[in-house]
């Protein structure tokens, strides 16, 4: 989401162009072509600083001085060894999001099984075949959002979802060549 990045940044900072485009990888020229609003028309502004990767103060001091490029934030993610498997109240501003956060997950991580999107978001199987069929009944309203940045779950569900995910896909793919080995033997 580098582009969408860079409309926030133009949109809520004084920094320079060259700041803009080095820190989101873009030439100068389409940060000046977003500021003009020749590019990116109807891209909606992805705020950095809420997503995690900038500080309020990194941009404050990189608006001071021209020269000074803006850093990353340090992604480090505190994994807790506490377990919670206590279901917790969602309240409806939130659920609202479900189907949001499982076209995300449906877009991002296309090798997780409808099942395990279902378990994560918290929504039914039949929703989220249906949302990646886009044959669900609100679809074209959807907008891919981060679960994790809205709390439905912790990066660490993510993350050993998509290991399992991964195993399952290796574990197929060793089916398949057995599979096909038993055939190519046989003739």
């Amino acid at each position: 989401m580098p582009m969408a990045t860079a409309v926030w940044l133009v949109e809520n900072t004084t920094l320079t162009f060259k700041q803009i485009a080095n820190f989101c990888k873009l030439h100068e020229v389409e940060i000046q072509g977003i500021a003009d609003g020749e590019v990116a028309k109807g891209i909606k502004a992805y705020n950095p600083i809420i997503s995690g990767q900038l500080t309020r103060e990194e941009i404050e001091l990189s608006s001071k001085d021209e020269n000074r490029p803006l850093e990353i934030k340090s992604t480090d993610i505190e994994i807790s060894n506490i377990e919670k498997k206590m279901k917790k109240y969602i309240p409806l501003s939130k659920r609202q999001d479900k189907p949001d956060s499982a076209l995300w997950l449906i877009k991002q991580h296309n090798i997780l099984k409808d099942s395990q999107v279902a378990k994560l978001v918290g929504i039914t199987k039949n929703s989220v075949t249906a949302i990646r069929n886009k044959s669900y009944w609100n679809y074209n309203n959807l907008n891919p959002k981060d679960p994790v940045a809205l709390n439905l779950f912790t990066q660490k569900d993510l993350i050993e979802a998509l290991e399992k995910a991964e195993r399952r896909v290796k574990r197929e793919k060793k089916q398949k060549e057995k599979a096909k080995l038993v055939q190519q033997n046989s003739n």
